[in-house]
């Protein structure tokens, strides 16, 4: 069967992508074929993206002189990282045409027998804040299958308004399985039945992934892999290091992190990004994607959580893992450092899990 996929697999984030290599992986393990739908909004695409997210921020776009500043600073770096991360998704991903609206996916949708909305926050806002009836595959017509594979609110805060949404489109799937415990919550809520499953990037083993390995120059190193943007987490992982007596190292596609302390190595590709992961004597992270390579490369860590109304994701692998301790709720407290990590569990029940979200997935498919 043609599974298409409809993910975002787009965005400048080594999380996006490696999801959407894992989930088209999985489903060809399953025998059958998968494209990814190349759907990229014009105000999402690495060209207009700055321009999009400075919009939505009144205090710099109203201030002409603040406006070109901050474009003349963030459009470089921003054109370049999404250069490399457009390659690599030509590299790895099977992808549809290119669908830059929502009229272009209505007029000529991908021919396929299965549609999928795939894994990360699918169902949360776009980059103008507004919400694309696309990733609910509203362009899908209603007899064609739909289904839905480990996706994401990004957040458990709905309003009326949004229920009214998410229920007007979701209805319309055959099945949907979700990546976190609240999404499970919410959907009930509204009164459509998911399931919990495991993020596509856990489905496969470290085994998998070391095929991606690339060598890296950097020995006894702490990782920092930082998405947000919260100086206190800066703070602890250069006391961190410090106290480690080792070398802090920082990943990111973000150039203007290089002010944030530590070695930056900048819009690496992804065999290396995942092969500082595996190789840290540490990794400090708010990131959700950064805690489950963590946690499938039993890579010690450090949780510091993002603010509270995206931090779901992250407290729902940790709690299905078992290592919520590994989450610091305090600044000032450096005993995890030198508390050792133990996986044995989080092993057992990954290998339980990645059993169970394969067959339903296969499941979903088929039936």
């Amino acid at each position: 069967m043609k599974v298409a996929v409809i993910t975002r697999h787009a965005i400048t984030n080594y999380g996006s992508i490696l999801q959407s290599i894992a989930t088209q992986k999985v489903i060809e393990n399953l025998g059958h074929s998968c494209e990814i739908i190349d759907y990229i909004r014009c105000d999402e695409s690495y060209k207009h993206h700055e321009l999009t997210l400075l919009k939505r921020k009144p205090q710099w776009y109203n201030n002409p002189v603040k406006r070109i500043l901050y474009i003349i600073l963030r459009q470089p770096e921003s054109l370049y990282a999404g250069i490399k991360f457009e390659n690599a998704q030509k590299k790895y991903l099977n992808l549809s045409k290119r669908y830059n609206s929502y009229e272009e996916l209505e007029k000529e949708p991908p021919e396929a027998d299965v549609y999928m909305t795939g894994s990360d926050q699918v169902w949360g806002p776009v980059a103008d804040g507004t919400y694309d009836s696309s990733y609910c595959l509203s362009f899908v017509p209603d007899e064609k299958k739909k289904i839905a594979y480990a996706a994401s609110f990004g957040h458990t805060e709905l309003t009326t308004e949004l229920k009214q949404y998410y229920k007007k489109w979701l209805k319309r799937y055959n099945n949907i399985a979700v990546r976190e415990d609240k999404a499970v919550s919410i959907l009930e809520n509204i009164g459509i039945e998911s399931c919990q499953v495991l993020d596509p990037t856990l489905l496969l083993d470290e085994k998998y992934w070391s095929a991606y390995f690339e060598e890296i120059k950097d020995e006894k190193f702490i990782l920092v892999y930082q998405l947000g943007n919260n100086k206190k987490l800066n703070e602890y992982a250069k006391k961190a290091a410090k106290i480690k007596n080792l070398k802090l190292v920082r990943i990111s596609p973000s150039l203007h992190q290089i002010n944030r302390g530590g070695k930056l190595v900048w819009t690496s590709s992804l065999g290396k990004f995942l092969s500082y992961i595996k190789n840290a004597e540490l990794i400090i992270t708010d990131s959700f994607h950064g805690t489950a390579f963590a946690i499938n490369f039993n890579t010690p860590f450090i949780e510091v959580l993002p603010d509270s109304t995206t931090n779901s994701r992250n407290i729902s692998i940790l709690t299905l893992t078992g290592l919520s301790n590994r989450i610091l709720h305090n600044y000032d407290d450096v005993s995890l450092l030198n508390k050792k990590v133990d996986f044995s569990m989080s092993n057992t029940v990954l290998e339980l899990e990645r059993q169970k979200s394969i067959e339903l997935l296969k499941k979903m498919i088929e039936q």
